[in-house]
């Protein structure tokens, strides 16, 4: 009786476990599997999403101001630093600049005070510019031009590097400065400007060059070309050979009118940061520079006036008595 009932209760107690399908198992491990997969795929994606952003993130480079430059303070506006469109600047950016423009007549040794100023390492002065028309024809084609070169985007062959420090040109009065004189004072006030004008003392001396100059034009001596300027002393002499005739009826009328163009610019231009500068004063100028500057220009008259003038006493029977006898005897050598 005892082992039967013993027999029952293990009967009772001992429970099998009904065997799962192994299709049913599989089926969990692959359920199990895909959600792992798709859990690790997103946490990569995240990932790669976040990396992706950071790769392409836009990073603006904010410039610092330039340092202020060890000068005075009245010289402040007369520094500048330019930011051409077609180039960088890159390590001379907060290199200052400094603007000027040479303010002149024709044959009075402009042309060669422009060249020793290229002489110079860091300044570029770009010639007579505004010799072309269509770039004088009206204020705004002025400023244009004028904002061209004063960014130093103006190509030419006195172009230098990023690093220039100085930068204008030469403009003869004839070249439509006179015409629009009030917007130019206004522009080269408002952008801090430097003028130096470039005059001769000895205006009969001028009035050679000017009709030399237009006689080679038409005859062109010096092989069937023109050259206003040379560079070697066989040119120079060759040119110099030509001694023209001056009108001595309307030498004094020449004369009064340079002298009072040249006034009549001075007074226009007197409110701009200008200096005044005479050719005969710094071809006579033996001082010393910091930097040795040197042209290659050759001089093409020299000597006494009396060797360059056909008719020289007819002129200087005009000029006597006057205040422009002074020019008779006036010289200087180079």
């Amino acid at each position: 009786m005892a082992d039967g009932l013993c027999s029952f209760t293990k009967d009772i107690f001992v429970i099998k476990v009904p065997k799962k399908s192994p299709l049913v198992l599989r089926m969990i491990v692959l359920v199990f599997a895909m959600v792992c997969g798709v859990y690790i795929c997103s946490i990569c994606l995240k990932q790669i999403s976040t990396h992706s952003k950071a790769g392409y993130l836009h990073v603006q480079v904010i410039q610092k101001p330039c340092p202020e430059p060890q000068i005075e303070p009245w010289e402040i506006p007369y520094v500048h630093y330019p930011k051409p469109k077609t180039y960088s600047r890159a390590e001379c950016a907060c290199n200052p600049v400094r603007y000027f423009a040479i303010l002149s007549m024709q044959r009075s040794g402009s042309g060669w005070f422009e060249t020793l100023l290229n002489n110079h390492t860091n300044i570029s002065s770009n010639g007579e510019i505004f010799s072309v028309k269509v770039r004088r024809s009206n204020t705004s084609t002025i400023g244009e031009t004028l904002d061209k070169i004063y960014r130093l985007d103006w190509l030419s062959s006195a172009s230098k590097n990023e690093c220039t420090a100085a930068v204008g040109l030469k403009w003869m009065l004839n070249q439509g400065l006179m015409q629009h004189h009030a917007d130019i004072v206004e522009y080269f006030n408002t952008r801090g400007v430097s003028v130096i004008f470039l005059f001769r003392r000895n205006l009969l001396r001028r009035m050679i060059s000017v009709l030399a100059n237009s006689y080679d034009r038409d005859v062109k001596l010096l092989n069937g070309t023109h050259k206003s300027h040379v560079h070697s002393p066989h040119e120079a002499e060759i040119l110099a050979n030509y001694k023209p005739i001056i009108n001595a009826t309307l030498l004094i009328p020449n004369l009064k009118q340079v002298e009072e163009t040249t006034a009549k610019a001075l007074e226009y231009f007197k409110s701009t940061r200008h200096i005044i500068l005479y050719y005969e004063d710094v071809v006579k100028n033996h001082t010393v520079p910091l930097r040795e500057l040197k042209s290659r220009q050759v001089k093409i008259h020299k000597g006494s006036l009396s060797s360059q003038i056909k008719n020289w006493d007819d002129v200087q029977k005009t000029l006597k008595g006057t205040h422009f006898e002074n020019f008779l005897h006036s010289d200087y050598r180079k």
